[in-house]
């Protein structure tokens, strides 16, 4: 059965309709959290260094929760940035300003469980990730340096714990497709997501921190992560091979990984130009180098102490 991904047009995020449009296209994807469930909702807190572009917009994640508390929903804002502390990233960007009038706070994913991968390795996922009843994923729509775009299947990966995060990095990124595997089997050990895609302004040309805002103007919804990067990626002209997540999702036969398995309820691709949207061409290694561990390491202190 096709996997429905809703598209709506938003302009602007002072748009007096993003609230609406939020939960409609969360309505036509199918998220129906039942009064007391408990949501962890889950926005791209990448840095304080230009993160109002790399990060989830403030007005979307509040959108987010007014929706879902006003269907009753027991919600928990958090994140685990790999340098720094979420907390200290939501206000940097507006995140706590925008929620705390109801009575929310951006707290660090935390309490460590392993998991083992597909290749037998272990990855260390939140607790607080696991034992929630649903998960909304906020990702930010962007380019990356490592992997070319980025979107509701890689936000998850924040859901590993802090500095495990820039760790698994080293451990897997220069070994085959281990670490675009391990991505994809922590998507399916975590609870069932929806996301919700910030594509209003995007980041292109360079990024995951240092690139630049592109008027898009669309706020995208999905039950399935794969389904969701999908219809971002055909937006933007792109191929699997050129996309380690994309093409990983698909060698496994994931629903949604191919253009075929999605419906569009609300507003058809066509109706967004992406035309000039600028991927970078050449990728980066994936691993980090110690000496970066170190400094990140240093830099989330300091954070954290600031």
């Amino acid at each position: 059965m096709p996997i429905p991904v809703a598209c709506a047009s938003v302009l602007e995020y002072e748009s007096t309709f993003l609230d609406a449009v939020c939960g409609i296209v969360l309505e036509e994807c199918g998220f129906a959290p039942s009064p007391g469930d408990r949501v962890l909702v889950k926005p791209n807190l990448v840095s304080r260094s230009n993160g109002h572009l790399s990060c989830t917009n403030a007005q979307v994640v509040r959108a987010a929760c007014t929706w879902l508390l006003d269907r009753g929903a027991r919600v928990t804002v958090a994140d685990s940035p790999a340098f720094g502390s979420a907390a200290s990233v939501a206000r940097a960007v507006g995140i706590a300003e925008a929620i705390a009038p109801l009575g929310l706070q951006v707290t660090n994913l935390g309490s460590p469980v392993s998991r083992q991968t597909s290749f037998d390795a272990t990855i260390s996922i939140s607790r607080q990730a696991l034992e929630t009843d649903a998960i909304l994923n906020l990702p930010k729509l962007k380019v990356h340096c490592q992997m070319r775009l980025t979107g509701a299947v890689k936000n998850l990966f924040g859901c590993v714990v802090g500095l495990r995060k820039p760790l698994a990095h080293a451990r897997f990124g220069e070994k085959g497709t281990r670490f675009e595997a391990m991505i994809l089997d922590l998507v399916g050990m975590l609870p069932p997501v929806t996301s919700l895609m910030d594509a209003i302004r995007p980041m292109h040309r360079n990024g995951p921190v240092n690139g630049d805002p592109y008027d898009l103007g669309l706020v995208a919804a999905s039950a399935s992560p794969v389904a969701l990067d999908t219809a971002l990626y055909t937006l933007l002209a792109q191929h699997p091979d050129q996309l380690p997540l994309w093409q990983e999702a698909q060698r496994r036969g994931l629903p949604g990984a191919t253009f075929n398995d999605l419906r569009f309820p609300m507003e058809p691709l066509s109706n967004f130009d992406a035309s000039t949207f600028v991927v970078p061409a050449d990728l980066t290694p994936v691993s980090f180098a110690p000496h970066r561990l170190l400094q990140g390491r240093i830099k989330s202190m300091l954070h954290r102490l600031g």
